[in-house]
């Protein structure tokens, strides 16, 4: 074979496979590593946060609610986001203006901004459809003209029913939404210009919600035709989206996770399931020294968004049902954030919530059906209707600690038969968890330099001084760890820069 073949061949593989790892780099500034979904939240009070504690506090990203215009529906449930209307900018979140906004305000601060987009569908049958940026649509003979779209653009009328058929499943109308078909050029090519308008606004990347019902090589040449990302917003040349998929398999399914992470990630939501049932108490601990090993099932660490909760299943839908734990059993739920933080597996994501009973229900909102903002209060929690997870002490210095260890490898596991467990990681970091009924009191391995360090998760590092507790590590690495059953809290976290 000639040399110019030869390079001409080299070239396409050298294209193929930067393409595909492309779309696995979250661009995250240097030293973060973990992204928070700030669920519902607007516009305006996203870049706020961005500067006033996610920046400071070293989050990597926020994920933030679908963008694109919705339907409007009675009594304005969570789920109305997810019904489509037209890819304008217009929510209520915020419009266009304000959305540009606050990714340049982001990113300033080096939070970087992934958003949820909808590929899959558009509305369900409504009459009148009226959207959140007053366009309207003849939902029942699936005429869109905001887009425009009209009954050719869509997959015949179905019910899906049987998920063991994977055309069923990518073809059908899941809860009865319009089922777009992106084989068709037109689809696909409206597709792509949204997620463009959203990269040259200074997006990082973007969730893709049911990519479980789209064919992955649809969705691979959308992808392929996505710009690169703004070096104007600080990445560098050439820089790729990231990009993780919606993909909900926890085994047995005709459609398949390693369906779709060849070129891009996908969410694991087997991840958080067993996870739960560690932290409830359904398994135990001890079962995960080799946790992230393909003998869990679980995707390639470099493949897979991971979470303890999402918007969907802490509500009972989606995947994992009663294992799920979230903000509602707050000792349990700490404790497994701490593990998804502390362990190397995966890209972490942080859930931030609206608080709920009912499971239906949108955000807080006023008499007007506008959504209220956060309320932070002189602690730094947050009131008026808001969760803000990602603002407990014990998740945003378990972020810092994440930060802090970087790609440090675990070591000097340790564990019994009373549900607890401790490692390293390398010599930057060491965590410790009781989740049994009796007290965790012993000298543990820690692979720290020999000095007193900050609890970060009773406390953390300030103006020189604990305001929690502190662990003394001595010349052996040693340090006498207690957790009492009844801690409130049921971990203990140092690291090297939480050192006195």
């Amino acid at each position: 074979m000639c040399n110019s073949k030869m390079h001409a061949i080299f070239a396409l593989i050298v294209l193929l496979v930067s393409t595909s790892l492309g779309y696995k780099n979250p661009n995250y500034e240097e030293n973060r590593r973990t992204m928070v979904h700030l669920f519902e939240w607007k516009f305006a009070d996203i870049a706020d946060e961005c500067e006033r504690f996610l920046g400071p506090m070293g989050y990597a990203a926020v994920q933030v609610s679908p963008v694109q215009e919705n339907l409007i529906i009675s009594k304005r449930p969570w789920y109305e986001r997810y019904q489509t209307m037209s890819y304008k900018i217009e929510t209520r979140s915020g419009n266009e203006r304000l959305f540009k906004q606050m990714v340049r305000r982001c990113n300033k601060v080096g939070v970087r901004i992934f958003v949820d987009v909808i590929l899959n569908h558009m509305t369900s049958n409504k009459i009148p459809a009226i959207g959140t940026g007053g366009s309207t649509a003849l939902t029942t003979d699936k005429e869109y003209p905001a887009v425009p779209y009209s009954k050719v653009h869509f997959h015949k009328t179905c019910a899906l029913k049987d998920y063991s058929n994977a055309t069923e499943v990518r073809e059908c109308e899941l809860l009865s939404l319009h089922d777009l078909d992106q084989r068709q050029e037109y689809v696909r090519q409206k597709m792509v210009n949204f997620l463009n308008s959203l990269i040259d606004a200074g997006v990082a990347g973007f969730r893709i919600d049911a990519a479980k019902h789209m064919y992955p090589e649809d969705l691979e040449i959308i992808y392929g035709r996505l710009k690169d990302l703004i070096p104007g917003q600080g990445f560098p040349k050439k820089s790729r989206p990231f990009v993780y998929q919606e993909v909900i398999d926890l085994g047995g399914e005709s459609v398949k996770k390693s369906d779709y992470n060849k070129t891009a990630t996908v969410v694991e939501f087997l991840f958080g399931r067993i996870l739960g049932d560690a932290f409830r108490g359904i398994r135990q601990l001890r079962e995960l020294e080799t946790w992230g090993d393909s003998l869990w099932g679980l995707l390639p660490s470099r493949d897979a968004v991971v979470m303890i909760d999402n918007h969907d299943n802490q509500r009972g839908h989606g995947a994992g049902g009663s294992s799920i734990l979230t903000y509602k059993t707050p000792k349990q739920y700490k404790m497994a954030v701490a593990f998804m933080l502390a362990h190397p597996y995966g890209f972490a994501r942080v859930m931030s919530s609206f608080d709920f009973n009912d499971t239906n229900a949108g955000p807080p909102n006023d008499s007007q059906e506008n959504i209220l903002s956060p309320i932070i209060n002189t602690g730094g929690t947050c009131t008026n209707g808001w969760v803000c997870e990602h603002r407990w002490p014990q998740i945003y210095n378990m972020v810092a600690f994440r930060n802090v260890v970087a790609d440090a490898a675990i070591t000097n596991w340790w564990t019994n038969d009373d549900d607890q467990v401790a490692f390293s990681r390398g010599n930057k970091g060491f965590v410790a968890f009781n989740n049994g009924n009796t007290a965790l009191r012993r000298w543990l391995t820690t692979g720290l330099s020999a000095g007193r360090y900050c609890d970060v998760i009773s406390g953390m590092l300030s103006g020189g001084r604990c305001t929690g507790k502190t662990i003394d590590v001595n010349e052996n690495s040693l340090a006498l760890i207690e957790i009492l059953p009844n801690d409130l809290d049921g971990v203990v976290a140092i690291h090297g820069k939480a050192k006195l």
